[in-house]
């Protein structure tokens, strides 16, 4: 993935999906997942309680939203797995993510969503090294995107926690922030 450094929607460039990964794409992909709670505690920490309100971008979230955001966005992905795994090709839905960051529990402490996360991820880490390669090409359908594969979801979500971290860590270096 390039950097796109004009876009700071985008510090890491847009996901790229395969519907097919190989074992070492896989696992190389599924590390990433396995060490995103550490990578983003390790944005956050020592960060201040106004350096946590700042948006990482004129118009977007926050800090403390973005820490909630992952955690809820992965939380969904955990689910969505266990589902395909499960179901037939289960439909899935979108949800609204900026009307959820605007709930009250996007305010709290980031460091409730951190443990989340480490937890989570622990899980769903677990179940990914569990499955058999074929166990990837299982499918849900998605009410925006169609039909996903699991190997699509193992690089969109490790993409997805590189993106939301790489928000925080450019957000940091811009304001000279330790």
């Amino acid at each position: 993935m390039t950097t796109t450094a004009t876009d700071p929607r985008f510090p890491i460039g847009k996901p790229e999906l395969h519907s097919h990964l190989d074992a070492a794409q896989r696992k190389e992909l599924m590390e990433q997942i396995a060490y995103h709670p550490a990578n983003l505690r390790e944005a956050v920490r020592g960060l201040t309680e106004a350096q946590l309100d700042t948006p990482y971008r004129e118009g977007g979230w926050t800090v403390r939203q973005v820490v909630h955001h992952l955690a809820d966005s992965h939380i969904n992905s955990y689910v969505r797995f266990k589902l395909a795994l499960t179901e037939d090709k289960p439909h899935i839905h979108s949800y609204d993510e900026n009307e959820w960051a605007k709930l009250s529990d996007s305010g709290m402490a980031v460091d409730v969503s951190l443990a989340l996360l480490d937890s989570l991820h622990r899980r769903w880490v677990g179940l990914l090294y569990s499955l058999k390669p074929e166990d990837f090409s299982r499918a849900l359908i998605h009410s925006e995107r169609g039909e996903i594969t699991l190997d699509s979801m193992v690089a969109l979500y490790a993409w997805h926690g590189r993106h939301h971290t790489a928000h925080i860590t450019e957000l940091k270096k811009n304001k000279g922030w330790k």
